[in-house]
């Protein structure tokens, strides 16, 4: 019969590379005879399944293993492949740094941006992310070259590009020195119009065979032959001269150089410079912008007798220099896999809007330049890189360490985000005394923890069913994170309801139309208020025994998954080796730079967020927009957009399971580890930070969390349940925006 358990992770090289498989297990799903005692599946038996990279087979595939799925169904003794798939879940890892980074967010639920803190060997990417970061010097047959983002290029870039080639070709020909380099630009000008299917080559001066790379061609190795100390001296005097422009001094002795530099090379230098930036801004059009970075770093530096233009149909003759340039398409709309010393590229692209926020922020304190509207705006969106910067150092640090330091950084950064802009705003509030700043973080607080339990897990089934038709996940890890959440959410609600069954109801500005007394009253104010006896004597001590209580539940949920039910999350790194791979990992960001990095990202984070809570007054006093709303919106989401990322990608490998993961952890995280510690600063710098919450706060947390354990009750979703759950995040959403202010 088959049952089910535990979740087992094990590590192992896939057969063939150089590649660690962090497989998740559901051991418990075996079958068995009947009455035979319950064995736990070991490791071998994982690594004798055959793997699935990136994905989970789906599961018409184990239905299919098994003859019958019924309760009394038997397999004479063996592990059952059909429901041992149902649950099997494996994630590459290219090597055992990666694969410790991956058991790090099982351990510390930690999902940060989805990164690699190591260097993916060059053999065993796709032929789409080589091409990503090809030099664009690999000829190849393109096919078509009319496409729409071709003829979209000429209206963005190509037209106005090659306009200024011919205005500077004008004035080098006026020059009359000059004329060579206005022949050039003629040339430039046809070229940058419509760069797509030539090619621009670096004459040698010597001529000799040509060793022209074409795509999909492998270069035949030049034949051994013996060679004496004078002949490689000659060999290597002529691959000098070859590659050295018109030998040296010649170039520099040329008055054509000069007039060029002066006069030609700046403005062409500063245009191509202008349409490099906009086109990496962009993403998808990086193509351009490296055709536009080659021409200021290596084209317009090159005398003009060198270069040479062809046509791809004159590519049959043989060639006789280097090639320098060739591009085939202006967009690839797979550059948002593109990274930059392991950085992903729209990290890279809002960094300089964290430059802008701060010089912005505290340069102009009067508001001259922005409004404050502006820089609040501003603050949210660098709050997106510095919290991808910050994740990469959490994962490079802990991926390098041991358990106990990994540990600690997980803990101490892991919420910094959040954290830094909740203590920023009980500050400031308590400073100017307003007490919409602590509604503020309260409803901020709410938001985390509804869009983690409703929207990252609607959204990643809505999005991860279109495209499998169902989606199953193992139940008893989820019934851990529900049962942590039950916990979670009476422990922090607690004191409100509490306040609500001890306290009095009072109402103001009354008024009876009747003129009797015994008349029905309008009230526009009705309130639940306690005194300061009943506060101090009774809801605070309950605070502070619930801040206790909570982080010691968190606790004891890490030691059950860890230590002694360590077959629900039982890590196993493998270290067999595989012949004829190299293992030596480049690791992008050593443990010294993390920690800087780390250190510089959490500095300005803490910038940002004190520029969030300045700024966040005069948009609550000078619009109607509730401060229910904009704490659950967009205070509460912008942080966990990475969270957002990460869920959607798993469901679209079918790894629903850590979909549904990161929403929990993170919910979790919310109530037992960031609202006591923000109650435990409250306590020890006072803000007049406490656990008494609205009452749509209250329920909306309380039908959220049932409504979350319903849908995840049979261990199977599908986009209607998805669909459920963002549907009634939307509708919650709609009350906090009508909620009076």
């Amino acid at each position: 019969m088959c049952d089910r358990g535990y979740l087992r992770i094990g590590y192992k090289r896939r057969s063939g590379g150089g590649e660690f498989v962090l497989q998740v297990v559901s051991g418990g799903n075996t079958c068995r005879p009947a009455g035979s005692p319950h064995q736990p599946l070991a490791m071998s038996e994982i690594e004798q399944e055959p793997e699935l990279a990136v994905r989970r087979r789906s599961t018409q595939d184990a239905l299919m293993s098994c003859s019958t799925m019924t309760q009394n169904h038997s397999c004479e003794g063996i592990t059952c492949p059909g429901c041992l798939m149902m649950t099997k879940t494996m994630l590459l890892a290219e090597n055992e740094v990666e694969a410790h980074k991956l058991a790090n967010n099982y351990k510390f639920g930690f999902k940060k941006w989805k990164s690699h803190v190591t260097e993916r060997p060059w053999e065993d990417r796709s032929a789409i992310v080589k091409e990503l970061y090809s030099d664009l010097n690999i000829i190849k047959h393109p096919g078509s070259l009319i496409t729409c983002d071709n003829v979209l290029y000429v209206l963005l870039f190509g037209w106005w590009i090659a306009l200024l080639y011919l205005l500077i070709a004008l004035i080098m020909f006026v020059t009359i020195v000059g004329i060579p380099y206005g022949k050039l630009c003629c040339s430039l000008a046809g070229y940058y119009f419509w760069p797509f299917g030539k090619v621009i080559l670096k004459l040698f001066m010597n001529r000799r065979k040509s060793s022209v790379r074409f795509y999909g061609e492998n270069v035949p190795e030049a034949p051994n032959v013996e060679t004496t100390a004078l002949l490689g001296d000659a060999e290597k005097d002529e691959h000098i001269l070859a590659e050295t422009p018109t030998t040296g001094m010649n170039y520099w002795r040329c008055p054509s150089t000069y007039v060029w530099l002066l006069l030609g090379y700046p403005l062409l230098a500063i245009a191509h410079g202008l349409a490099s930036f906009i086109a990496w801004i962009l993403v998808v059009t990086i193509p351009i912008a490296k055709l536009n970075g080659r021409a200021i770093t290596n084209i317009l530096l090159i005398p003009p007798e060198q270069l040479q233009i062809r046509p791809f149909k004159r590519m049959d003759v043989p060639l006789d220099g280097e090639v320098l340039l060739c591009c085939y398409r202006a967009m690839n709309f797979y550059y948002y896999k593109y990274t930059v010393v392991g950085i992903n590229v729209f990290a890279v692209n809002l960094l300089p809007l964290v430059v802008v926020a701060l010089v912005l922020g505290y340069a102009d304190t009067e508001n001259k330049y922005a409004s404050s509207l502006v820089k609040f705006v501003l603050s949210i969106l660098a709050i997106i890189p510095l919290s991808y910067y910050i994740g990469m150092a959490i994962a490079s640090i802990s991926a390098q360490s041991n358990f106990a330091v990994g540990a600690v950084v997980n803990a101490t950064f892991g919420s910094i985000t959040e954290l830094t802009f909740y203590i920023t705003a009980l500050i400031k509030g308590s400073h100017k005394g307003n007490k919409s700043y602590e509604e503020v973080v309260k409803s901020a607080l709410t938001g985390t923890l509804l869009g983690c339990v409703l929207f990252i897990p609607g959204i990643s089934m809505v999005i991860g069913g279109c495209k499998h038709r169902e989606q199953r996940f193992n139940s008893r890890s989820a019934g851990i994170s529900s049962a942590l959440l039950f916990i979670s959410v009476g422990g922090v609600f607690a004191p409100t309801l509490f306040s609500k069954a001890y306290g009095n109801l009072i109402c103001q500005d009354c008024t009876n139309s009747t003129q009797n007394d015994s008349g029905a009253f309008q009230c526009n104010d009705c309130h639940f208020s306690m005194s300061n006896s009943l506060f101090h004597s009774h809801v605070q001590p309950l605070i502070h025994t619930v801040c206790i209580l909570l982080p010691a539940s968190y606790v004891i949920g890490l030691i059950f998954s860890l230590k002694t039910h360590t077959h629900i999350y039982d890590i196993h790194i493998s270290d067999c080796h595989v012949p004829g791979h190299s293992h030596n990992v480049v690791i992008h960001w050593s443990r010294w730079r993390a920690v800087v990095l780390l250190v510089v990202a959490t500095v300005c984070m803490s910038a940002c967020a004190e520029l969030v809570s300045e700024h966040i007054d005069p948009i609550l006093s000078s619009t109607a927009i509730s401060p229910y709303f904009l704490g659950v919106t967009v205070l509460a989401m912008v942080p966990e957009l990475p969270e957002i990322v990460n869920g959607i990608q798993f469901a679209l490998q079918n790894n629903i399971s850590l979909s549904l993961e990161v929403g929990s952890s993170i919910a979790v995280q919310v109530c037992m580890l960031q609202i006591p510690i923000l109650v435990l600063f409250s306590a020890i710098y006072p803000v007049g930070f406490n656990l008494l919450f609205s009452d749509l706060h209250l329920w909306a947390s309380i039908f959220s969390v049932i409504l979350m354990n319903y849908i995840f009750m049979d261990g199977k979703c599908d986009y209607f349940q998805g669909t459920v759950l963002v549907v009634v995040y939307l509708i919650i959403m709609a009350m906090y925006y009508f909620a009076p202010s």
